[in-house]
């Protein structure tokens, strides 16, 4: 591929109120800002499931973005919703269709916080509601401190991708959740965890390019951040 690759960029959506009287979509200019110093264009998507194979089409890979929601627990087969869950239901259904559709193409695919946990309910795994009800002592995932800071560390599993794109054993990350992967999907990966055992990364090896974290390595705030948004992009070119 001689041209940049083309990176499509899911947006979050907000209902009237804020910026608009209207609804409205948004995203930080951080996503858009890593893709494109890594040598992508990044473009944004909107919530359109039956325009997401147009879309994807039109993209080289699909970056899932994070946000204040969660995924609707029905959809990976939990009849209990924890008083904390928030859906989206229109972004979910739309960046479930997109990611289902890259995957079957073989796109490269990063999904970060959220992200990777709609990417680990699309390859068929199942979340964890509310870390502080089913992961005893655990860290603040949602931490007190700048998300421009670290707010705890990841072991990186040897051997995997991840591994192989940070080279490093241990990661500084920003943390800014309160679900979490719980099962893994069929012939998913884990290649990160938090002190408390919190699933932090995950991969799938039987496709080109598929990667979720949990942390925002948007906020480059280590090199392996970078690395992990130019692997992505580095991806996208083949």
């Amino acid at each position: 591929m001689s041209r940049a690759p083309i990176i499509g960029i899911t947006l979050d959506s907000e209902p009237p109120g804020g910026y608009s009287k209207l609804p409205w979509y948004a995203l930080r200019q951080n996503y858009a800002e890593s893709v494109a110093a890594a040598g992508g264009v990044p473009i944004h998507l909107p919530h359109h499931p039956e325009q997401a194979a147009a879309m994807l089409a039109a993209i080289d890979g699909l970056l899932i973005t994070g946000g204040a929601f969660d995924v609707d627990p029905a959809l990976f087969g939990d009849s209990q919703r924890h008083a904390t869950v928030k859906t989206k239901d229109r972004r979910t259904a739309f960046e479930a269709a997109i990611a289902k559709g890259a995957l079957a193409a073989d796109k490269p695919v990063l999904g970060i916080c959220g992200g990777q946990q709609l990417l680990n309910v699309v390859l068929g795994g199942t979340l964890i509601q509310h870390i502080p009800d089913e992961v005893p002592g655990a860290l603040a995932h949602e931490q007190p401190n700048p998300r421009t800071e670290a707010g705890h560390k990841v072991a990186v599993v040897p051997g995997t991708l991840l591994a192989r794109i940070t080279g490093a054993a241990e990661l500084p990350v920003n943390s800014a959740h309160h679900q979490a992967v719980k099962a893994i999907g069929q012939g998913v990966a884990i290649d990160a965890r938090a002190p408390d055992g919190v699933i932090e990364g995950i991969e799938h090896p039987g496709y080109r390019f598929c990667l979720g974290v949990q942390w925002h390595p948007e906020y480059a705030i280590g090199p392996g951040d970078r690395r992990i948004f130019q692997a992505f992009v580095d991806a996208c070119r083949r």
